[in-house]
């Protein structure tokens, strides 16, 4: 998708957020902040609420406010830490430091300076239910250091998954699935902005097809109205039911057989970030792919694979991280 893509450019406000149990809580976090989880399934606006709550807070919330996705580091090598021009700057001169002890170094310094603005700073860490248990204990230490100028917002989608020293310096905020109408409402918004032609059937439609997922809604309708000028159910029902990732699988197969893995990769961080998928996604693709592809012992192989990887990501863990771990192991002969 080439255009701006419409989860960003309509990012919500704090006021927009459809959740209204959840934003009552953040619009209170304004005035009185403190540390925050929020809990949630895909989709349902975690980071975008993250964000709202930030520009709400602070004057200047480009300087005042830090965004660490937890795949930042854990599902990438020392050089692409170290090279990453968010990171570079605190780790200048440091290429002998262990990959946990950059990651220490880069949360601590962004931790300990003074907010440009304001009496505080913000730092959402993104999917944390990827964080090993060792890194959570420097971040608890971290969280006690500096909890006077800094506050921690964490995502996650399993919040068991963070040690009760954390858990207890957060006050939990659930993100629920938003339901049909408040996703309606949340894409009756976007395409009145954009001067798209629509009808009430098509938005029901397309709220139907994402199944509580927001992000996935408000690409489904972004590519509905590109594809088709108009959102109806006639022209959703016709577009969705053709939507495919055929070109972009196939090619990301063709590479990682090729042991091309950086080639592969690079594919699907396209379709983790620019598309906007997740794991899940992502693994349905490849296996709808697989069987047009594979026979036999190759597609046996292919399905126990991905068996493992869904499993892992349910755990909670980097979604981007076990999808690349099948790709590289489809290449693994190569």
């Amino acid at each position: 998708m080439d255009a701006p893509l419409w989860t960003e450019e309509y990012a919500p406000a704090l006021s927009e957020l459809p959740q209204d149990d959840a934003r009552e809580y953040l619009e209170r976090a304004v005035d009185e902040p403190l540390n925050l989880i929020l809990q949630g399934p895909p989709g349902a606006g975690k980071t975008a609420a993250a964000r709202a709550l930030a520009r709400e807070a602070h004057d200047q919330p480009d300087a005042d406010l830090i965004e660490i996705n937890v795949a930042d580091f854990f599902g990438r090598t020392k050089t692409e830490i170290k090279n990453d021009p968010r990171f570079e700057g605190f780790l200048v001169g440091r290429s002998s430091m262990s990959k946990r002890d950059m990651i220490n170094r880069v949360l601590k310094e962004s931790a300990s300076y003074a907010p440009v603005t304001g009496a505080y700073k913000t730092i959402v860490l993104d999917n944390a239910e990827a964080v090993r248990e060792d890194f959570q204990q420097a971040l608890r230490r971290i969280m006690e250091q500096h909890h006077r100028t800094t506050q921690f917002v964490i995502t996650t989608r399993q919040p068991t998954k963070l040690i009760p020293p954390i858990r207890s310096r957060c006050f939990p905020v659930t993100m629920r699935a938003p339901t049909s109408e408040e996703t309606v409402a949340v894409l009756e918004r976007i395409v009145e902005a954009e001067g798209v032609d629509y009808d009430d059937d098509g938005l029901e439609f397309v709220a139907g097809y994402a199944g509580g997922d927001l992000r996935e809604a408000i690409l489904a309708a972004q590519t509905t109205a590109l594809d088709a000028d108009e959102i109806t159910m006639s022209a959703a029902y016709e577009v969705l039911g053709e939507v495919g990732l055929d070109d972009e699988v196939t090619s990301m197969l063709d590479d990682a057989e090729a042991g091309e893995f950086t080639d592969a990769r690079k594919t699907l961080d396209d379709l983790l970030v620019d598309e906007g998928l997740d794991g899940d996604e992502v693994l349905g693709a490849i296996l709808e792919a697989g069987r047009k592809r594979y026979q036999g012992a190759e597609l046996a192989r292919l399905h126990r694979l991905a068996a493992d990887v869904e499993f892992e990501m349910h755990e909670g863990t980097s979604d981007r991280i076990h999808v690349s771990h099948l790709l590289a192991e489809l290449g693994r002969e190569a």
